[in-house]
């Protein structure tokens, strides 16, 4: 039998989708999640897709005295994803002291207890946000690491040193650092996608809102970027290839696959599309249109930037696959079935 492994946020967007994908390869799962961002109804949605109901505790990570009883409770686990985390850009600019509490302390207590519970590795959620504003397109791993724009940027920034003082100061653990370009879509099922509470804070779920009706209409941040369009351009991912990743990730760490203690991947398409652009492909892939307006730019926003991926195509074997039409139709898909089921 496969190692347990830890999901934290594991009810949240790309933690729901990469819990399936982790049961579906084998691994027993259990999810810590506040459900400050997402519900526990996900759970059922996954159990649908996977026919297994992983574990589940209701926690904040930034309380220590839940995760040890998380781990007295499941012992046996070897491998941790980190997916709990505040994520919006705009929001960071205006909640700052929310989101370096809430991301630094839960990796800091991560990193603590696993030292004592001989957790293997860590899977860190980060972000192309650490590249900043880019000096060239694509970027690369070895892109330099620019001053952070926001303060949810600079949250991955301190904790992608964090985890490398950590262990280069000779902890018994290993880590692979994701660093995800724009997650998008969902599961094919339509039994799980991103459902946000409150006002989205992410472009897709406001923007498949704004095609049901539920909002009246989507705001595109700027139309005089330096850009074709004048939108901001993004390297948008299937959110179901980007948690097939994930799985590769936590295989690597547990089964020794490399000496190295800290990897880190850019996990993109290696093809940018601007906001405009992003907009069309959703109308022509679903045709629903999507009514929009141009307002000012957003504080904390960079005007481009997308992925060279072939770092981690070559050394994990991944690529990331989906085409952004099927893309979209999912997101829809998603967005219908919430609508089917009474929910949004």
């Amino acid at each position: 039998m496969k190692p347990r492994i830890l999901v934290t946020g594991g009810t949240g967007y790309i933690g729901s989708h990469t819990v399936v994908e982790l049961q579906q390869a084998g691994y027993p799962v259990v999810i810590i999640d506040n459900l400050s961002n997402s519900n526990r109804e996900v759970i059922d949605g996954i159990e649908r897709i996977t026919g297994i109901r992983p574990d589940f505790v209701e926690a904040d990570c930034t309380d220590m005295a839940a995760v040890k009883e998380l781990f007295d409770k499941y012992p046996g686990i070897k491998g941790i994803i980190n997916f709990a985390a505040s994520k919006a850009v705009g929001e960071s600019m205006h909640k700052p002291v929310l989101y370096y509490r809430n991301n630094l302390n839960t990796l800091m207590n991560l990193l603590d207890i696993m030292g004592e519970r001989d957790v293997k590795g860590i899977v860190f959620s980060s972000s192309c946000t650490v590249y900043g504003e880019p000096d060239v397109n694509p970027v690369t791993e070895a892109s330099p690491i620019k001053k952070a724009t926001s303060p949810y940027g600079n949250t991955k920034q301190i904790s992608e040193e964090i985890i490398t003082d950590v262990i280069n100061a000779g902890a018994p653990f290993k880590s692979v650092i994701l660093r995800y370009f724009n997650p998008v879509g969902a599961h094919p099922s339509a039994e799980i996608g991103e459902l946000p509470n409150g006002v989205p804070q992410n472009l897709i779920p406001f923007l498949t809102q704004t095609a049901m009706g539920i909002r009246k209409e989507l705001s595109v941040f700027g139309d005089d970027y330096n850009t074709p369009d004048g939108s901001c351009i993004r390297d948008y991912i299937d959110v179901v290839d980007l948690a097939k990743a994930h799985v590769i990730a936590v295989e690597r760490m547990l089964t020794d696959k490399s000496e190295e203690k800290i990897e880190i991947f850019n996990l993109g398409t290696g093809n940018g599309l601007s906001v405009l652009q992003l907009i069309n492909e959703f109308e022509t892939a679903t045709g629903v249109k999507v009514p929009h307006k141009i307002v000012g730019r957003r504080a904390g926003d960079i005007e481009k930037v997308w992925a060279n991926p072939e770092h981690a195509n070559n050394v994990l074997g991944w690529t990331a696959a989906t085409p952004i039409a099927d893309t979209m139709r999912s997101a829809w898909a998603w967005q219908c079935k919430l609508r089917e089921r009474g929910i949004m």
